[in-house]
């Protein structure tokens, strides 16, 4: 019983099922943009078209993370980025960007990441871009690696991917045209890299993430994600990611708590979306996990409120108004579906734009 719980809550990590990658596909006429290597970045993989001429992933590889524990399919150190263009980019308008951030045991290019993009900026003038982020990064500078060698994936991602698609794409380059948002582990990840870099973006959103490090709950589900090879392999010591989880060695818990350390949110736009694992025709063991990510962001938004900045929270509860098919538990794609279409519409009213 006691591995089950552990297992159940490990699954607010993200993914613990396989999913199948984009599979590029041939295209005769328009290639995607060339990209030049910079900001510590080294391209390995040029563009290749997904099978849109929307959509194409790349390869770099970084000294902030030359290893990470792997998925099928991944090679260890070749970050691979999926980039969604506007319909009609053609290398002179600018537009905004919006970095999404995948959520634990999942992959960058998965077919399914690229259908919600695709489906929600069908017509909208922003680029989308989604980085890499491991099967088990928190999209944090790792304090005790091992062999591994650095995780500093936070380093990765705000000082060498966002200048390297400001260099290689027609973006509008600062706040105003820059939204981060992610699901599950990639909302920790959104909420933690705003917080930390309130310069760069204009708007946050956090889908079903995990945003409260102190919520037990939530640290015996990162303390999962080290040691589940469902995360990526190999497997890693627990203190991996944040130190040990236990007072008084829980400093860097504390300190990196998105729940706790609201202020620097001040000026932007902000938006938690959640389930409550209530429907009844909902999975059980996704059920309990919403209901972890819930307490999260219960929690957050009583910071926010506290003090005094905006924000939306939207808790659809079982699903059934939110969404058809949306059943208000984890990992539910017509969930995330209807979240990523929502906070789409909430970033274009507010950041510059075509």
């Amino acid at each position: 019983m006691k591995r089950l719980h552990r297992i159940r809550w490990a699954l607010l990590g993200g993914l613990v099922v396989a999913l199948t990658a984009v599979v590029p596909a041939a295209h005769a006429d328009t290639a995607p943009p060339p990209l030049a290597d910079g900001f510590g970045l080294q391209v390995v993989r040029q563009p290749v078209w997904a099978d849109s001429q929307r959509t194409f992933a790349f390869s770099v590889r970084t000294a902030e993370v030359p290893e990470f524990t792997v998925l099928p399919g991944q090679v260890s150190g070749e970050h691979v980025i999926l980039v969604t263009l506007p319909e009609g980019y053609d290398g002179v308008t600018r537009y905004p960007v919006h970095y999404t951030l995948h959520g634990g045991g999942d992959i960058p290019n998965s077919l399914r990441q690229k259908e919600i993009v695709e489906r929600a900026t069908a017509g909208v003038p922003v680029i989308t871009v989604t980085p890499n982020g491991g099967g088990r990064s928190w999209y944090s500078n790792w304090v005790n690696p091992g062999g591994l060698g650095k995780q500093n994936w936070e380093n990765f991602h705000l000082d060498q991917v966002i200048p390297f698609i400001d260099a290689n794409l027609r973006t509008i380059p600062a706040k105003e045209g820059r939204a981060i948002s992610g699901h599950s582990m990639g909302g920790f990840g959104a909420f933690h890299y705003a917080e930390h870099r309130p310069d760069l973006f204009g708007y946050v959103g956090s889908f079903s993430g995990g945003l409260d490090l102190l919520n037990q709950k939530l640290r015996a589900a990162v303390v999962g994600t080290t040691q589940l090879a469902s995360y990526g392999t190999p497997t890693v010591d627990p203190a991996a990611i944040f130190g040990p989880p236990v007072w008084p060695l829980d400093g860097v818990w504390n300190a990196q708590s998105p729940a706790q350390h609201v202020a620097p949110l001040r000026g932007m736009g902000v938006a938690i979306y959640t389930g409550d694992g209530t429907n009844p025709a909902a999975d059980r063991v996704l059920a309990e996990v919403e209901v972890g990510a819930v307490e999260t962001a219960i929690v957050t938004s009583r910071f926010l409120t506290s003090a005094g900045i905006a924000h939306e929270f939207v808790n659809y509860r079982g699903g059934e108004q939110w969404a058809p098919g949306c059943l208000g538990e984890h990992n539910n794609q017509a969930c995330l579906q209807a979240d990523m279409d929502h906070f789409v519409s909430l970033i274009m009213a507010r950041l510059q734009h075509p």
